[in-house]
């Protein structure tokens, strides 16, 4: 076996120099740190390089340690050759350089001094051990196992909403891109893009689909370990971490999962050392082909006081945004929900709703569980009156002026015809009818002279609206179906 093979497998202990037994060694270990940290930077430094410890000497072969098997790896990979080059600057005769795993530095290597503090010869190598019998790496002496077993997945993951699946999200034409590219995430197994960044207003549903991916993954792919939590809970996790002396633990944990979901992420903004940490989370779990989801108010490029590496990295991937709802959606939602409720909600209340509470769904389906708690409590019947006493406080705040384009919007959007039909000559009594509700619905609601309103349609006469006015009264007057539809869109539009 050449001597390159024995240090790849790891090397016995006889014959090994402790560090502390030669304080030339421990003042050229001194001067490649302080090369590292000019090199690299002090952030790179502090994560990956200051818990590096001199664990001892034999002959031409030195060996250094780390806490974890997960730094081990990550220094072989990504700093071992230049550690190589700066001791073959300072010792020519050092001719290979070891990184091993050493369980007993994991806590101690937070308080590292700048000064190298020599320690015994490591206990657990990456290969065989003192006694020349092989190591079993898959059972690692270091602490952070421990920290991923007892304070790991289920203490630092938020607990999933059963609620929040793909079977119960609604889809419509504001958020069909974020749905489908969440789906394929949670399907997939491999990484379609990564990250999958999710950006919209309050309450639009971005929460529901990171629960509703963790679901799908956990019911697909249980051996996978996933992690979802809010960026504020991230950084609390962190600033335990540096208060416990335990940040290497953290690392492990969060650097070793296959799917790593954080909600919130504008919450980091201006937090500087939880931005540093969150930066190198995602470039190791981003190396490693694991998927990275992420949720935000705004997109990446609109993230004011965000680093512009994080910019970047953020935007490798798919950036889905969830626009604001439709008012086909929003009553898709109040009809999915009041399927489930107790008792019969009826269609009037949930057109209604759909239309007076556009601001998010979270209001949307608070509201509509007031009604239903009320309801059941009180056993008062649900009509769009008692709907409109109960609410009038979150009414109020969705409440606007209303303009005549307004008005001319809701009436084709309720009767099913066209804007343009408002303003157009056809005389059609589908086209005609909904016309002449909007003439009357903006003397009701404006303060519009007849002249203002016929310009407003198409530049008809004044006397023409005030046919339209008189013959909507009379329908209502006969026909109590279509009083009703006209006191719905009254209610819907004012303000």
């Amino acid at each position: 076996m050449s001597r390159n093979d024995e240090m790849n497998l790891g090397l016995g202990g006889k014959g090994m120099i402790e560090a502390g037994s030669d304080s030339l060694l421990n003042a050229q270990w001194a001067r490649v740190r302080g090369r590292l940290r000019a090199e690299f930077g002090e952030a790179t430094f502090r994560s990956w390089l200051k818990p590096l410890t001199l664990a001892g000497r034999r002959g031409q072969d030195l060996r250094v340690a780390v806490p974890s098997r997960f730094m081990r790896d990550w220094v072989a990979t990504h700093y071992a050759d230049r550690i190589m080059a700066l001791w073959s600057s300072e010792c020519p005769e050092i001719r290979s350089v070891e990184v091993i795993v050493d369980a007993r530095d994991a806590v101690a290597a937070d308080d590292t001094a700048d000064d190298v503090t020599p320690i015994e010869a490591p206990h657990v190598s990456s290969g065989v051990s003192k006694g020349g019998q092989p190591v079993n790496d898959d059972q690692p002496a270091v602490s952070v196992a421990n920290f991923a077993e007892a304070d790991g997945l289920a203490e630092v993951s938020a607990t999933l909403d059963p609620r929040l699946t793909f079977d119960n999200f609604v889809v419509g034409k504001s958020n069909e891109l974020a749905h489908a590219a969440a789906l394929r995430v949670a399907e997939s197994d491999v990484v379609p893009f990564n990250p999958l960044f999710l950006y919209g207003g309050v309450g639009l549903g971005k929460t529901h689909l990171m629960h509703a991916i963790a679901h799908h993954i956990k019911k697909k792919q249980p051996q996978k370990r996933v992690i979802y939590l809010s960026a504020e809970k991230f950084m609390y996790q962190f600033i335990r971490a540096l208060r416990n002396k335990n940040t290497m633990a953290f690392k492990e944990l969060f650097r070793s999962v296959d799917v790593l979901m954080v909600d919130d992420v504008q919450f980091i903004i201006g937090k500087e050392s939880t931005q540093e940490e969150f930066f190198h989370t995602f470039n190791a779990l981003f190396d490693q082909n694991k998927q990275v989801v992420l949720s935000a108010d705004k997109s990446p490029s609109d993230l004011q006081g965000l680093e512009e590496r994080m910019r970047t990295r953020f935007g490798w991937g798919l950036v889905a945004d969830i626009h604001p709802t439709t008012y086909e959606l929003r009553l898709g939602i109040l009809q999915a929900k009041a399927e489930q409720a107790p008792i019969q909600i009826p269609s009037k209340v949930l057109e209604f709703l759909a239309h007076r509470i556009s601001s998010n769904v979270r209001e949307l389906e608070g509201a509509l569980t007031r009604i239903i708690a009320h309801a059941t409590l009180v056993g008062r019947a649900v009509s769009v009156e008692s709907a409109q006493e109960l609410l009038k406080d979150l009414l109020r705040a969705n409440d606007r002026s209303v303009t005549i384009e307004e008005i001319q919007r809701r009436v084709a959007e309720h009767y099913n015809i066209k804007l343009a039909d408002m303003s157009s000559p056809r005389r059609a009594r589908q086209v005609s009818r909904p016309r002449q509700i909007a003439m009357y619905l903006a003397k009701q609601l404006t303060t519009k002279s007849l002249p203002d309103i016929g310009r407003s349609f198409g530049g008809r006469d004044h006397t023409t609206v005030m046919h339209a006015v008189k013959k909507v009264e009379e329908l209502a007057t006969g026909d109590i179906s279509f009083a009703e539809d006209i006191d719905l869109l009254k209610r819907m539009l004012e303000g």
